[in-house]
């Protein structure tokens, strides 16, 4: 058993010791410092949860705010509708295009010369037509020549048949003079049913109506579409994106080329908890941010618009929300936000750009569906080729039409004028 050895505090030590002063204790301070100090805490507490329910009830709850709002716009793919190789490309990526100026142009040499077949086909079958014309003039001179010898014939019988109890004339001549009028009457028949049957395919139009011109200027108009398909327009005013296509390539119809952006008619989606959507409504009026511009420069703009369905739902692969080990989660729903156009020219946005949304709900006069406006977007670009393949079609009927047709060829370049207002 060995013994336990407690050291010894050497004089110095236990006088230090003795001199390093007890800090006081909070709870040892006086009481009534202690319940003032409470008491302002608590007041404190109290101004603040007033001020800010007061803040809530007469402002805060009349705005909704999300930061998961993204600038959106349009994406018009330029496609071509004809198969071809590529061979000039007239813009790239980041350049602005104007609406109806050539990007793309195809090699059309197979187009020509189908054009040029049609276009030849088309002036022949005028002349045929016109011919038909020409023939009812001569079925009806020949059928005046018809009538002619029918009656000599049935003059010669009668002057036969008045002498013939005389003895001048022979049975012989008055049958011989009988048959020629019957050979007189057959082709009378036969002249005017060749003239009904011609006039079977001219009545009630003219030439360039003609069911074969027609059927002629239609192949024209097809050959003449493709062949200026093979210039591919701008449908829109914007600024190239995505541009994929390359000089020499073969190209498909509905082969995506590029995507041209108009950057003057973008909008903002702004995803909302379903909790904000309560007050919502199309037409309240909402201020944004652009986090590329800071929050020195605002925008102002209206809801004028709700997506039928959250982001999840329209996802590529939405949630199965009927699973054993399913957890509920607040879902987003895209609003969509129309800013003012002035504002918007004066500091353009990017599609996929940032933004910060205020929603200002104290007018709730407006609804959440069915009063969305209608939204058109058209282009008038392509309307161009059907009104330049009616005046090829007026041109060439025109420069095929015989002598002397001038009023028919105005009604053709009227009718190719019709179709193109």
């Amino acid at each position: 058993m060995s013994d336990t050895i407690t050291p010894r505090r050497t004089t110095a030590e236990a006088s230090a010791t003795a001199a390093t002063p007890t800090p006081t204790p909070v709870d040892a301070q006086p009481p009534g410092k202690r319940k003032l100090l409470l008491s302002l805490l608590a007041a404190a507490v109290v101004v603040g949860g007033a001020g800010y329910g007061a803040y809530y009830y007469t402002t805060g709850r009349y705005y909704q705010s999300t930061d998961d709002a993204y600038v959106s716009g349009n994406l018009v793919q330029l496609t071509p509708q004809v198969s071809g190789t590529v061979v000039a490309v007239n813009a790239d990526d980041t350049q602005i295009v104007k609406e109806g100026a050539p990007v793309v142009t195809l090699d059309n040499a197979d187009a020509r010369v189908a054009l040029q077949n049609s276009e030849a086909t088309l002036g022949q079958t005028v002349r045929q037509v016109s011919g038909l014309y020409v023939d009812n003039a001569f079925y009806a001179a020949t059928v005046a020549q018809r009538q002619s010898d029918l009656a000599r014939a049935n003059d010669d019988l009668k002057r036969r048949q008045a002498v013939a109890e005389t003895g001048a004339v022979s049975g012989e001549d008055i049958a011989h003079a009988r048959d020629a009028v019957s050979s007189a009457q057959a082709a009378l028949d036969a002249a005017r049913q060749q003239a009904e049957a011609n006039h079977a395919l001219t009545d009630r139009t003219s030439i360039e109506q003609h069911p074969n011109v027609q059927a002629a200027a239609s192949k024209v108009r097809d050959a003449y579409l493709n062949y200026a398909r093979n210039t591919l327009p701008a449908p829109v005013t914007g600024y190239v994106a995505r541009r994929s296509v390359q000089v020499g390539q073969r190209v498909a119809p509905g082969t995506p080329l590029m995507a041209i952006v108009p950057l003057d008619g973008v909008w903002v989606d702004a995803n909302f908890k379903e909790g904000q959507l309560r007050h919502m409504r199309i037409g309240q009026a909402v201020t944004l941010c652009a986090d590329v511009y800071g929050s020195s420069v605002k925008y102002h703009g209206r809801v004028v618009g709700f997506s039928a369905g959250t982001g999840a739902a329209f996802a590529v692969l939405p949630a199965q929300n009927a699973t054993g080990n399913w957890i509920k989660v607040v879902q987003r729903l895209p609003a969509r936000i129309q800013l003012q156009q002035d504002e918007l020219n004066a500091h353009p946005l990017r599609i996929g750009l940032s933004m910060q949304v205020d929603v200002d709900t104290h007018d709730q006069s407006g609804a959440q569906l069915g009063a969305a406006l209608s939204t058109s977007y058209r282009t008038d670009v392509f309307a161009q080729y059907g009104a330049d393949a009616d005046a090829e079609i007026a041109r060439i009927i025109a420069q095929n039409m015989p002598a002397g047709r001038e009023l028919a060829v105005g009604t053709a370049q009227k009718s190719a004028a019709r179709k193109t207002g």
